[in-house]
C-alpha cells in the first residue's frame, strides 16, 4: 500500500473522532440489546420445546386491542407488526443521521456500505432460489428475502466478544451496512409482501405523517402531540395492508437531523433526531427486538429427528446458503467491485481478510429474517418453522466462522487500536484524529 499516491481514495480509512465516538457509545448499547436479543430467543425454543410447550402457544395467540378498529391483533403480531416498527424508526434515525451529518454524507465514504448492502440482498437471494427451485418445492420462491438481511443487534453483540480491538473504519462500515440493509428490506417487505391494498387507509397515513413533519420540522418533541400522531400512521399503514412497519421509517425521515445548515445561524445544531434516537434506542434495542425474539423463536424441533426433518427442506437449506455463503460472497465482490472501478486501495492498517470476516458476520440474520419468513409463509406453518430453525442454524454458522477469522486477525486489530487511542498530549482526543492527513 505504501506505493500509491497520497490523493488515492482508500476504502474503510478513518472518519473523524466525533463520528468515531458516536459509533462507539451506538456499538455498547446494541451490544446489550443482541443479549438481551438472546435471551429472548434462548428462552422461547426452550419453552417450545418444554412440556408447556402448549402454554407458549396459547400465550402467542392471546388476542389485545381495539375490534372495532381491526386492531384486536395476537401478541405476537403485535410483537411483529407494533414493536418492529419501533426498531425500523431507530434505525431510520440512524440511517438519515450518517448521510445527513454523518461521515457519510460524502459520496466516496457512503458508496461503500451501499454497494456491499446491495450486494448482500442480491447474492443471498439469487442462491436461494437456485436451491429451492432446482429442488421442486411449490411455493419456495416467495421466500427468497429470508436470507437477505442482516441482524443489527446480533451482529454488533457478537462483533463486541471476538472484534474487541477491530478498527473503527469497519465497525462504522458494519453498522451503516446492516442499516442500509434493513431500509432495503423494509422495501422488499413493502412492494413484494403485501398481498392487499387499501388505497383510502395508504392515502390517509400521509395526514398525520405530514403534521407529524411539521411539528418536529418545528422542533416540537412534546409526546402527547407526536404519539398520537405517529400511532394514527401506524395504524393506518397497518389497515392499508402495507406492512405497519414501514411507517417506522417514513416517521423517521420525517425528523430533521440538523436544525440549520446556514453558516454562523445562532439555530444552528442537532435536530430532533439525535433526541429520538438517545431516546427511543434503550426501547428499541432492550423492548422491543427481544420480545419480538421471544414471541417469533419459539419453534418446536421435535427432537433431532425434527431438526434434521426442518435442515433438510430446500428453503431451509437455501436459507442457510443465503446466510452463510450468499452473505459474504455478495459483500465482498460488491467491495471490490467500488475498489476496482474507483481505483481504491484498503487503507494501510487493513487486509482483504479483515473485511472477508466482516462480511461473514453480516451473514448473522435475524429479527427481519424471522419477520420476512412469517409473511412468506404463514405465521405459525411448518414451512416457516422450518424457515426458523434455517436461520437460527444459519445465524450460529456465519457467528462461529466469522469468529474463527477475526480471531485470527486479532493481534493487528489490537496494533491498530492501541495506534488510535493514544493521547500523547493529553488533550482527551485521540492523537491519530489530530494528524495532518
Amino acid at each position: 500500500m505504501s506505493g500509491t499516491s497520497p490523493g488515492t481514495p482508500r476504502l474503510f480509512s478513518r472518519g473523524s473522532w466525533d463520528e468515531a465516538r458516536r459509533v462507539a457509545d451506538i456499538l455498547r448499547g446494541e451490544t446489550v440489546g443482541g443479549a438481551l436479543l438472546l435471551a429472548g430467543a434462548v428462552a422461547a425454543m426452550i419453552w417450545a420445546n418444554s412440556p408447556w410447550s402448549g402454554v407458549y402457544e396459547s400465550l402467542r395467540a392471546v388476542r389485545v386491542g381495539p375490534a372495532a378498529l381491526h386492531l384486536d391483533l395476537s401478541l405476537a403480531a403485535w410483537a411483529s407488526d407494533g414493536l418492529l416498527a419501533i426498531f425500523f424508526f431507530v434505525a431510520g434515525l440512524e440511517l438519515k443521521r450518517e448521510f445527513v451529518a454523518g461521515d457519510l454524507r460524502q459520496a466516496r465514504r457512503a458508496a461503500v456500505p451501499i454497494a456491499a448492502a446491495f450486494g448482500g440482498v442480491i447474492v443471498p437471494a439469487v442462491l436461494y432460489l437456485l436451491v429451492t427451485l432446482s429442488s421442486g418445492a411449490g411455493g419456495a420462491a416467495r421466500g427468497w428475502a429470508i436470507p437477505t438481511a442482516t441482524d443489527i443487534a446480533f451482529a454488533l453483540a457478537v462483533l463486541a466478544v471476538i472484534g474487541r480491538y477491530l478498527p473503527a473504519a469497519l465497525r462504522t462500515f458494519l453498522l451503516t451496512l446492516a442499516v442500509v440493509d434493513d431500509l432495503l428490506a423494509i422495501v422488499i417487505i413493502a412492494i413484494f409482501y403485501t398481498e392487499r391494498l387499501s388505497p383510502l387507509p395508504l392515502l390517509g397515513t400521509l395526514v398525520p405523517l405530514a403534521v407529524f413533519a411539521l411539528l418536529v420540522r418545528r422542533r416540537v418533541r412534546a409526546w402527547w402531540l407526536l404519539l398520537p400522531l405517529a400511532a394514527a400512521t401506524w395504524a393506518l399503514m397497518h389497515a392499508s395492508g402495507v406492512h405497519a412497519t414501514v411507517a417506522g421509517v417514513l416517521l423517521a425521515f420525517t425528523v430533521p437531523v440538523v436544525r440549520s445548515e446556514r453558516a454562523g445561524d445562532p439555530d444552528a445544531g442537532p435536530g430532533l433526531a439525535e433526541h429520538f434516537e438517545h431516546r427511543l434506542r434503550p426501547l428499541s434495542a432492550g423492548v422491543a427486538v427481544p420480545v419480538f425474539a421471544f414471541f417469533s423463536a419459539g419453534v418446536a424441533l421435535g427432537g433431532m429427528s425434527g431438526l434434521a426433518t426442518a435442515l433438510t427442506d430446500p428453503i431451509a437449506v437455501g436459507v442457510v446458503i443465503g446466510l452463510v455463503v450468499g452473505k459474504p460472497v455478495g459483500i465482498m465482490a460488491a467491495t471490490w467491485l467500488v475498489s476496482r472501478f474507483t481505483r481504491a486501495d484498503l487503507d494501510e492498517n487493513l487486509a482483504w481478510v479483515d473485511v472477508g470476516g466482516l462480511s461473514v458476520l453480516a451473514g448473522i440474520g435475524f429479527t427481519v429474517s424471522l419477520l420476512i419468513g412469517e409473511l412468506a409463509f404463514g405465521a405459525g406453518s411448518e414451512r416457516d418453522a422450518h424457515v426458523k430453525v434455517a436461520v437460527l442454524t444459519g445465524s450460529l454458522v456465519a457467528a462461529l466462522a466469522a469468529a474463527l477469522v477475526l480471531r485470527l486477525r486479532n493481534r493487528v486489530y489490537r496494533r491498530i487500536h492501541e495506534a488510535e487511542t493514544a493521547d500523547r498530549d493529553h488533550d482527551g482526543i485521540p492523537d491519530v484524529y489530530q494528524e495532518r492527513p
